[in-house]
């Protein structure tokens, strides 16, 4: 494939060899032990009054606080899990215009994602990199050639033709030669076009490293007990340290709900009668061996059994097929993928590349993460509800975010600081999120020591362990084998044979004894089971 001609304002960075993604050594915890840094923002957490106290520590979660900050705001941010600890660490990792929107007509929210990739790609080159899609068509899709070089070619244009490259049509000898091991028994052709891809826990963490580095108070593993109410008004909340076993009183000016999936819980906190904001949908995403595969790049498919849009995404050795799109009532802290989910997206990845006869054996990891979508009212069909967010200011002065994407969470945090800015009565800075780079991007493209891996051929050492627990606000094995690096998710065992070893190698660092050791190794195989078990 040619090299793409970069836009005005993207520098086009190759994806670096093995590691893709890295992590910044900018220091965020001051190389403290947990126990210490922890016990330093409660203390800060409960000395004053804040501008904003933000409620949840996903990806939306953490560009609110950097945003706020970055503005001159005073922040507390608290996470009842870790952070990214929910959907933001289960989603595709894409960064993308959203091409299957334009099915449904969501022009306005391809335009604003668009922008968005142009703008993570310049603002995070350490985190978000192009990446390539083939995009193949056989006899009978519901996508002729035609209508998909129609829709490639809009899909360029609402991203004012500044991707890193423009869509190409491919010849049947095209598509074959990008991608061998498709299935060409009545392939007619194709196209190429451009997305991004992330880590996504990655890219939250580094909005909370930088949210911190710039003045916020931010605590993990704090679940919120209740709202504080003066005078009609919410002012702030009661906090439980989960680690510590610990209450807190944070007070604020103005409460922000960026939870996601527990949306609808805290605003009834604030108003038992509030009716329901969010849809929550399914996505289920599985890894395999990319040997088995052989895909080269990204594929997008039309799913063999129902023509849902889905993905075929390349891994250093695995690769990651997805995703379901299912109404779910499931609790967010219970949802799991199911033999059925396994088998849907197994199915739908044979029919592309025929060789491949993937079974369940072959799954190395499965999981699921639930889609906070706006609530219309139609539980119908999942894959075409709206993509979009809502921001709304409850009775009681809470501001609560619904919707939303992973790729437009900058512009979702710009606006809700706006929010908040007009609740207190000033206007702080001028939103700089779009222009000021994310921390570590100066080290771009890799970042990383020669030490003992933690999966011998995966690129995560025993030192990333360290330095998770030192700067990154790692206080338990699971943050740091899940979240902090991707080794759960990268071996069929999930890295439990690893554990040990790597509570042995933090231990100082963490200020854990044996005991406490033994207890982080069992409480991540608890953990293992409830993320990965595939339920029937």
């Amino acid at each position: 494939m040619p090299r793409p001609r970069p836009a005005a304002d993207i520098r086009w960075v190759p994806a670096p060899p093995q590691r893709t993604f890295v992590r910044s050594p900018a220091i965020a915890s001051n190389g403290t032990p947990a126990i210490q840094w922890r016990e330093q923002a409660r203390s800060q957490l409960a000395g004053g009054t804040f501008d904003l106290l933000i409620v949840g520590g996903g990806i939306t979660g953490a560009g609110i606080a950097r945003d706020a900050t970055l503005r001159g705001f005073s922040v507390a941010l608290v996470e009842r899990d870790d952070f990214a600890g929910g959907t933001s660490s289960r989603s595709s990792r894409l960064i993308h215009g959203g091409v299957r929107y334009l099915e449904h007509g969501y022009l306005k929210l391809v335009f604003e994602a668009s922008r968005e990739r142009r703008t993570l790609l310049r603002i995070a080159p350490h985190l978000v990199r192009p990446l390539q899609f083939t995009w193949p068509v056989y006899n009978g899709s519901r996508l002729p050639r035609w209508k998909l070089r129609a829709g490639l070619a809009l899909y360029d244009a609402l991203a004012t033709f500044r991707n890193v490259g423009r869509h190409r049509g491919l010849s049947r000898d095209g598509v074959i030669a990008a991608e061998p091991a498709l299935k060409r028994d009545g392939l007619k052709g194709g196209a190429t076009y451009w997305d991004a891809a992330t880590d996504d826990a990655a890219l939250t963490l580094a909005n909370i490293i930088d949210a911190r580095n710039a003045g916020a108070v931010v605590l993990n593993h704090a679940g919120l007990q209740s709202l504080i109410f003066e005078r009609e008004r919410v002012v702030g909340a009661l906090v439980r340290d989960e680690l510590a076993g610990e209450l807190v009183r944070v007070r604020a000016t103005v409460v922000i709900n960026a939870t996601g999936p527990w949306t609808d819980a805290l605003r009834r906190m604030e108003d038992p009668s509030a009716p329901a904001a969010v849809l929550g949908t399914k996505g289920v995403h599985i890894a395999v061996p990319s040997d088995r595969v052989g895909n080269r790049a990204a594929v997008t498919m039309l799913s063999p059994v129902d023509q849902r849009v889905m993905f075929c995404l390349p891994g250093t050795d695995q690769t990651i097929i997805g995703t379901t799109d299912t109404h779910t009532d499931a609790r967010p802290s219970e949802i799991r993928a199911t033999r059925d989910d396994v088998q849907y997206l197994l199915d739908s990845a044979n029919g592309f590349f025929p060789s491949a006869k993937l079974g369940p054996r072959d799954v190395i990891a499965a999981w699921a993460g639930i889609r906070p979508l706006v609530y219309s009212g139609n539980t119908g069909d999942p894959a075409s509800a709206s993509r979009e967010h809502a921001i709304t200011t409850g009775p009681r002065g809470v501001i609560a975010i619904s919707g939303g994407k992973l790729t437009t969470y900058r512009e979702i945090a710009q606006q809700v600081v706006d929010a908040a800015a007009l609740q207190l009565g000033r206007s702080g800075h001028p939103c700089s999120t779009a222009e000021v780079p994310l921390q570590g991007a100066e080290r771009s493209p890799v970042f990383g020591q020669l030490f003992e891996p933690i999966i011998e051929g995966r690129p995560w050492t025993l030192s990333d362990a360290t330095h998770a627990v030192e700067h990154e606000f790692a206080c338990t094995l699971t943050d740091i084998l899940v979240r902090r690096t991707k080794v759960a998710f990268s071996s069929r065992n999930h890295g439990i044979p690893a554990a040990p070893r790597v509570a042995a190698a933090v231990a100082r660092h963490a200020g854990w004894d044996t005991a406490e050791c033994a207890r982080q190794v069992e409480a991540y195989r608890t953990e293992v089971a409830r993320l990965f078990t595939v339920d029937d």
